[in-house]
């Protein structure tokens, strides 16, 4: 099928002579398949963005003003897909990747102001309760109402505090807190830590730690690798379980932990900006942080639209330092360990 190319005058786009707004590319010009799979989402999750984020992409004071919202969309959905500015997206809609860069930069803020809106942990007792009973039926682990972990994602080395940004592995990443529930869907998202930072010093700095050291979320924890301290509120593996009770305490968490891992690959698979494919971020840390987060965000709205959190192809995300790496970290908190050890004796003896 022939594709419409619109070849738009790039003085036009950035500058908008009269304000202007060029739209010339239609959605409804090319066929679905052709959005899957230049943009990774179908006609009518672009058509919900365009409504969600239009009055922002829109704005008058914006140097883009001259694309349409449409445009803008597509054109940033195709970079968090890609990974690159180099595409055939550009083409396709007919913009240079000057333009392009705008672009994501307008989708990328608009998405960030709408985080709050799309990434929490449920309010009322009801839904929490459901969260629990969820968790319980996957691998009879109680309690449970997130599973949290963090993943690097690699950026280019900052022009300050560069040594700050490198991790474990000699590159440049930033080390991203997030917590998911059963579906993969995210509760908490913290984008903004830098890369040299550790897991357990990530989460004990993090506002989500604060929440639930407030006793926030009462009576319920969440579930860690072994990378994190044991807390009353954090559920961690035993380095070395003995007991029947320890081991099956152990097989349970682990079946849980991995619904975080099958997210983190289904976010670093659709959003190829994420996996290092294409190299690292080519922004400083905080533009970087904010288009990880616009592409949480982009997840959970997904999922709110019934896609699939699993269906996209699982090619795998930027890789990680091997569980070996981290130094297991040993509980130094007395009631929390006491609280792990009645979890054992009540549910897996």
């Amino acid at each position: 099928m022939a594709i419409p190319i619109t070849v738009l005058d790039c003085d036009l786009l950035l500058y908008g002579r009269g304000h202007r707004t060029l739209d010339r590319f239609k959605l409804d010009d090319v066929s679905d398949e052709y959005l899957m799979s230049m943009y990774g989402f179908p006609r009518q999750f672009i058509y919900y963005l365009v409504e969600l984020l239009g009055a922002n992409l829109s704005r008058p004071t914006q140097r883009s003003r001259a694309i349409s919202p449409e445009t803008q969309i597509l054109a940033a959905l195709g970079f968090y897909t890609s990974g690159s500015f180099q595409t055939r997206m550009g083409d396709a809609i007919g913009i240079s990747q000057a333009s392009m860069s705008r672009c994501v930069a307008n989708v990328t803020e608009a998405l960030v102001e709408r985080a709050s809106q799309f990434i929490r942990f449920p309010a009322d007792e009801a839904s929490i309760q459901a969260l629990k009973d969820e968790f319980y039926g996957l691998a009879g682990m109680p309690g449970v109402m997130g599973i949290v972990d963090c993943i690097h994602v690699a950026i280019k080395a900052p022009n300050a505090e560069d040594l700050s940004y490198v991790n474990r592995k000699g590159l440049h990443s930033l080390n991203c807190l997030m917590v998911c529930d059963i579906r993969g869907a995210l509760m908490t998202v913290e984008t903004n830590w830098p890369g040299s930072l550790q897991d357990c010093a990530v989460l004990q700095q993090s506002s989500l730690s604060s929440q639930f050291e407030a006793g926030m979320h009462k009576d319920s924890w969440l579930l860690g690798d072994s990378s994190f301290f044991l807390q009353t509120w954090l559920m961690t593996p035993l380095h070395i379980p003995e007991t029947p009770a320890e081991y099956r305490y152990n097989m349970a968490h682990s079946a849980t932990h991995s619904v975080i891992e099958k997210t983190f690959r289904t976010l670093c698979s659709r959003f190829r900006c994420l996996d290092g494919s294409k190299g690292a971020l080519q922004y400083s840390p905080e533009k970087s942080s904010h288009i990880i987060l616009a592409c949480c965000v982009l997840h959970n709205i997904s999922l709110e639209h019934g896609m699939d959190v699993w269906s996209s192809p699982m090619t795998g995300p930027m890789e990680q330092p091997p569980e070996e790496e981290y130094e297991h970290m040993e509980s130094l908190d007395l009631e929390a360990d006491r609280i792990r050890q009645e979890l054992m004796l009540t549910h897996f003896s």
